[in-house]
């Protein structure tokens, strides 16, 4: 019997001494904070790792989480400064910097911060106007993360950001400002179309402005080409007539030629005679009258005779006379052809003209040489 109640002590003692054992060895996690109270008072403040604590005096109070926590209130109703209410929804971010202060100096710091969070948040929502609210979402939340940071400072709490999530104005305000920002867009949309436009017509403008200043620069670079052209042109023809040097029958059998011409056209009803044609037309009548037979020749005044030994240039001035001389007369030739047409027409035919004497042609070419 004795054996059987010192087994009993000794097994009670053993029992004991593990517990007593495991009461005193206290494991806290990484991310937990656990208070000591020893005889009902605060004693210290374990963290993650293994910690002996004296088994039956201290006793742990309570689990702090040290992670950051994140608390989404549901909405709440805010009268905006327009006399408008709205629910917004809030999320707090926060961590417990002092797991000793959230533990003693508040009894509930997550009905605490909500409660604290809805407060700040009609305080700060109430000062605005709906507008003002719907486009001031950073203003609210840097407001919000100040307040609530200096008030729950001293409850060991740190908020580390204040989001809202969402600003829900009342059904029939929502339809308005639905069809409010419809006719803006439409607005917008009219504008932007109506700019478009606008400098469409003005690169169309531009077009054109450009297409007539080059039509414009290439009429005149043509008509400036055109009339050094025609310069050019009358200034050979001018350097030929001078070269060839015409007599006044030539000239009156050209104004003979262009009559025809002047003529011409269905609306030619009356044309004049240029008083330079009457003159011509004399020069040939007179040349006409001087081939006649029987007519006489205006006496000329004799010449001294070239002498025989000239220069080349006045050799080759006689070589182009002569050379002139005859086309002369193949104009003379048919100016009488043109005539005796004439004469005929009119009742009767002029005598042909005698041809030309030797002396006559050398005192011509003599001319054309002087």
């Amino acid at each position: 019997m004795d054996n059987v109640i010192l087994w009993v002590l000794v097994a009670a003692i053993v029992v004991f001494a593990i517990v007593t054992l495991l009461r005193a060895i206290t494991i806290v996690r990484q991310s937990d904070a656990v208070i000591i109270e020893r005889l009902g008072k605060y004693n210290r403040t374990l963290y993650g790792g293994p910690h002996l604590i004296v088994p039956f005096i201290d006793r742990p109070r309570l689990r702090v989480d040290l992670r950051e926590q994140v608390v989404s209130f549901p909405p709440q109703g805010v009268i905006t400064e327009d006399n408008l209410t709205v629910a917004v929804d809030t999320v707090v971010y926060f961590t417990v910097t002092d797991p000793r202060a959230a533990t003693y100096e508040i009894a509930n710091y997550l009905g605490a911060v909500e409660q604290l969070t809805i407060t700040t948040l009609r305080n700060v929502v109430g000062s605005l106007n709906l507008e003002e609210a719907l486009v001031s979402r950073d203003v609210i939340n840097a407001k919000l993360m100040t307040e609530l940071d200096e008030a729950t400072g001293r409850w060991g709490i740190k908020v580390n950001r204040v989001e809202l999530k969402a600003i829900d104005p009342p059904a029939s305000l929502q339809d308005a400002m639905e069809k409010q920002m419809r006719a803006e867009r439409d607005r917008r949309a009219a504008i932007l179309t109506a700019e478009g436009h606008k400098q469409s017509q003005i690169l169309v403008a531009e077009g054109a402005r450009q297409s007539e200043i080059l039509k414009a620069e290439g009429d005149k670079q043509a008509q400036v080409l055109r009339a050094q052209g025609e310069s050019e042109a009358i200034q050979t023809v001018f350097s030929a007539i001078h070269a060839g040097a015409p007599d006044d029958k030539l000239l009156a059998y050209q104004y003979l030629q262009m009559l025809p011409k002047i003529a011409e056209g269905e609306a030619s009803k009356l044309w004049i005679i240029p008083s330079e044609l009457t003159e011509a037309l004399k020069g040939i009548s007179g040349g006409f009258a001087g081939g006649l037979p029987g007519a006489p020749r205006p006496p000329r005044a004799p010449r001294p005779a070239p002498s025989r030994e000239a220069d080349p240039d006045v050799s080759d001035a006689l070589k182009a006379a002569q050379e002139a001389m005859k086309a002369a007369e193949e104009v003379s030739s048919e100016a009488e052809a043109s005539a005796s047409q004439v004469g005929g027409a009119a009742g009767g035919a002029l005598p042909p003209r005698p041809p030309m004497d030797a002396a006559d042609a050398a005192r011509r070419s003599d001319d054309q040489g002087a």
